[in-house]
């Protein structure tokens, strides 16, 4: 949106749509590249650029092409912490409402990381490190994120990991995968039976209009993880992901 209309800066918001620009590309794009993506011309690309580099929130590569910085390693795992913090109340109605563990879970890159989690008073529960990184093909906040993907996307990202099976259950082909990921679609929301630990189930659904791709998910024993106790998981899963969606869209106010 130009920035005469929303009040911005138009260099800054230019400079972060190069950052983001990059970012989709998930490794190196030339000044070219970038102007043809981004529909700027080369000289403001090439002074924004250099701006960037003297920050340090890009490098220049040997080959002449830029990638993202190292300056931005800091300000994302801030960003991601605080992603965490913010979520936590809607964990925790989540818990209250179902009884079970709650968790938010980024896609970074090929993999999914856990960001914030409430754990379910029971005494037998399901329990994730903040922190850990795991395949998204065997999680149901994996599926969740990947399901808002093109089909050339997630079978690219699928080539790139392999499907290591996690338990006798996880799924170990592309196309078997991409038809749960069109039931995900269909239904709203993903499962994980028993795919990443045996005996845990996990209903998830992605976040809308997150500014990074999240999911947020439900889980514990699938003695408790019924099919009939899903029918009432589900809705309060998707009410939880809405009320997380509008704080994250608020959350830094007005300057």
């Amino acid at each position: 949106m130009p920035a005469e209309r929303t009040g911005g800066v138009q260099s800054l918001e230019r400079a972060f749509g190069l950052l983001e620009r990059l970012a989709d590309a998930g490794g190196e794009l030339g000044l070219s590249e970038l102007s043809a993506v981004s529909g700027l011309p080369l000289p403001t690309i090439h002074r924004l650029m250099r701006t960037l580099l003297a920050g340090g929130y890009v490098r220049r590569q040997p080959n002449r092409r830029y990638a993202l910085g190292p300056r931005l390693i800091r300000l994302g795992e801030t960003s991601a912490r605080l992603l965490g913090t913010w979520a936590r109340p809607y964990l925790a109605e989540l818990v209250e409402a179902t009884g079970e563990t709650a968790n938010m879970a980024l896609l970074d890159g090929d993999e999914v990381v856990y960001v914030a989690q409430v754990p379910s008073r029971h005494s037998m529960r399901m329990f994730t490190e903040v922190g850990r990184r795991v395949l998204p093909h065997s999680t149901g906040v994996g599926k969740a994120l990947l399901a808002g993907l093109p089909a050339a996307d997630v079978r690219a990202l699928l080539a790139r990991t392999g499907m290591p099976a996690a338990t006798d259950r996880t799924l170990t082909e592309p196309e078997a995968f991409l038809a749960e990921l069109e039931r995900v679609r269909a239904a709203g929301y993903a499962v994980d039976d028993g795919e990443q630990e045996t005996g845990v189930r996990c209903l998830a659904v992605s976040v809308p209009d997150s500014p990074a791709p999240a999911a947020i998910s439900v889980s514990g024993p699938a003695a408790r993880v019924t099919d009939a106790v899903t029918e009432k998981i589900v809705p309060v899963l998707h009410a939880a992901a809405r009320g997380l969606a509008a704080a994250l869209s608020g959350a830094g106010g007005a300057a």
